[in-house]
């Protein structure tokens, strides 16, 4: 999968993309990733990007035309474009799952008070939320979606560790468990020392219920 990252602080997103797992993925060829200064397409010799919003209000607007220099540059028409917004749809891991299989990604990471609308209407497939927060830095917003999908991709993650995991089944994942057996006088379960299979199953299906009703009682909702 190739990625496209329109930034103004290009050190954010290098720094992920050359540690820990990432960094094997891109090794591997798996994953290519290019990081493009939105600054170095400003008209002026002040290399401004950002301006008043048109209709009063706090805070600053990233300009259209240095985007739009920015994402032409890189095709961004013929190519699945990512704007991640308070204001957009839900993330989600089926949404995740979706982007995983685009050859091609760009991501635009806003700053300030957003992006003019106009960039959105002629460039953007997918403006999306991460959750019901704000964040001052799109870099941020951005990294957890490429997170969330390039670990999904074959070849980085082994498969078998991908299908237990959290909303995988639309549930939460069970409590974990490792050495040592006793730590501050806690005790590991004892039906995961017994070795017996089917009853850890049935221990496992029963704690992620119960943590999906505690925590995310939205999603047993379909089930009920």
């Amino acid at each position: 999968m190739k990625v496209r990252i329109l930034t103004l602080f290009p050190e954010i997103i290098e720094g992920y993309f050359k540690s820990s797992i990432m960094a094997k993925t891109v090794e591997k060829g798996i994953v290519e990733y290019s990081v493009i200064n939105i600054r170095d397409f400003a008209l002026d010799r002040h290399k401004t990007c950002d301006d008043y919003p048109y209709g009063g209000g706090a805070g600053m607007i990233l300009k259209p035309e240095p985007l739009a220099g920015a994402l032409d540059s890189v095709n961004a028409r013929e190519i699945r474009t990512v704007y991640p917004s308070p204001s957009g749809k839900v993330f989600s891991q089926s949404y995740a799952k979706e982007l995983s299989g685009e050859k091609e990604l760009i991501f635009i990471c806003g700053r300030y008070e957003g992006i003019d609308q106009r960039i959105i209407d002629i460039y953007v497939n997918d403006e999306i939320c991460i959750g019901d927060y704000v964040l001052s830095s799109g870099e941020i917003a951005a990294l957890a979606i490429i997170d969330s999908v390039y670990r999904l991709l074959d070849g980085v993650i082994n498969s078998s560790s991908l299908e237990e995991e959290s909303f995988e089944g639309g549930i939460l994942e069970y409590p974990q468990y490792t050495r040592p057996e006793v730590f501050n006088s806690l005790r590991v379960p004892e039906v995961l020392l017994t070795g017996h299979h089917e009853n850890i199953r049935k221990w496992r299906l029963g704690k992620s219920l119960e943590k999906t009703s505690n925590y995310r009682p939205d999603l047993l909702k379909p089930y009920e």
